[in-house]
């Protein structure tokens, strides 16, 4: 069996997270969340995977190559323009046969299990839904007889929590409604699918398995978390006398961890990292290769990606660094409570830090309230306290 793997598109709201990759590349517990994807579906023995990629897709290409090393046969179809999950896989069907397949949407982190249940329950077409106290951000099922009867993409009033996962299994017959398309109209699966849902019979599976989608900035830090339960413990790297660590923790090959270091896990620290002296790691947090965590440093709960420097005496909180951001000595990102604004919408954020874009360069003793997402190559000098949202580029002195 193959499976199907859409992996094109951006993913504008988690900007700037994805501003040099797609949402699928954004690594969670130190890897990509399309890593999960192909290693969940290995586990279940599906290893012809097709990916559909597009923006970025350098960053894919050069991660996964042709899958062996992550035990799978990856081959690729590129989708131009975003033109919707439905052209692509219409793109995808000249490399499938006269069989069954899946299709698994590449920007959302699962397990093994997920999978299982759906080769296991499967009846026909199916496809995997779960129950969000968001709804409306999602495909919404509406349900008959135990069959769905449609499918309401991001409905603007309450009609239902149970959603789609943009997890399927299609007979081979149901290609012919996606290559019939116009290409030119941008179509997801779920418009495809809905007006035929009935006919199709399709079967709705209930999962155990985790399902975990990003749709803000923030929701990386939920992700993280998640993603940080599929690491155990494993010390790799260099620890010097008195350090403390604590359940479940993964320190990579040539990482120091100095003096007087205090780790409780899960945590997972990369490759190549310094860190501290006398620093504190707390639970649910992350640190990519390459990254030095200077002395007397607190993080708490955090996703910090590759290549950053974190200064001496920072305070960090449910905070998203990405990729070398250089941070010097006294930064302060404490969690509060704080408001954002996203596609004319407004959130109340209760667990979020600071949320910076890469390669961002901030000064020391900068403050950065609760819940400020800061985009990418920003510079901020010393003594600056930052409050609300940044653009790209933007300097603050």
């Amino acid at each position: 069996m193959k499976a199907v793997v859409l992996a094109a598109g951006e993913g504008t709201r988690l900007r700037p997270f994805t501003t040099s990759r797609p949402k699928g590349m954004i690594p969670v517990g130190n890897r990509p969340i399309l890593e999960y994807i192909v290693e969940a579906l290995v586990q279940n023995g599906v290893k012809d995977i097709i990916m559909v990629v597009g923006y970025r897709e350098d960053t894919i290409l050069s991660h996964f190559e042709n899958g062996r090393r992550f035990g799978a046969r990856i081959e690729y179809v590129e989708q131009e323009k975003q033109l919707g999950t439905s052209h692509a896989l219409a793109l995808a069907s000249k490399l499938l046969s006269n069989e069954g397949f899946l299709v698994v949407a590449g920007d959302n982190l699962i397990d093994s299990r997920l999978i299982g249940d759906l080769l296991e329950k499967r009846e026909g077409t199916s496809m995997v839904v779960t129950q969000s106290e968001i709804p409306s951000k999602y495909g919404v099922v509406m349900l008959d007889k135990g069959k769905v009867a449609s499918i309401v993409e991001k409905p603007e009033s309450r009609v239902g929590n149970i959603i789609n996962t943009g997890v399927y299994y299609f007979e081979s017959k149901v290609l012919r409604y996606f290559q019939d398309r116009e290409p030119s109209v941008e179509l997801g699966i779920t418009q495809t699918l809905s007006p035929i849902a009935q006919e199709l019979g399709i079967t709705p599976i209930k999962t155990a398995g985790k399902w975990i989608d990003a749709v803000y900035p923030w929701d990386l830090l939920r992700v993280n978390s998640v993603a940080l339960e599929f690491h155990g413990q494993g010390i790799n790297g260099t620890i010097e006398n008195g350090v403390t660590i604590k359940g479940p923790v993964s320190i990579g090959t040539g990482t120091r961890i100095r003096s007087g270091c205090y780790i409780e896990g899960p945590v997972a620290i990369g490759e190549g990292c310094d860190i501290g002296p006398n620093v504190v790691i707390m639970p649910s947090t992350s640190i990519g290769n390459g990254t030095i965590i200077e002395p007397m440093s607190y993080l708490n709960n955090c996703l910090i990606m590759s290549s950053v420097r974190v200064g001496s005496h920072s305070h960090l909180s449910h905070a998203v660094l990405d990729d070398g951001v250089r941070a010097k000595a006294g930064l302060m990102a404490p969690v509060g409570v704080s408001y954002s604004r996203v596609d004319r919408e407004l959130f109340k954020l209760t667990d979020v830090g600071a949320l910076v874009g890469q390669d961002t360069l901030i000064g020391s003793r900068v403050v950065i309230s609760s819940g400020s997402v800061i985009g990418a190559a920003c510079r901020i000098e010393d003594g600056v306290k930052v409050s609300g949202n940044l653009e790209n580029r933007s300097v603050v002195v």
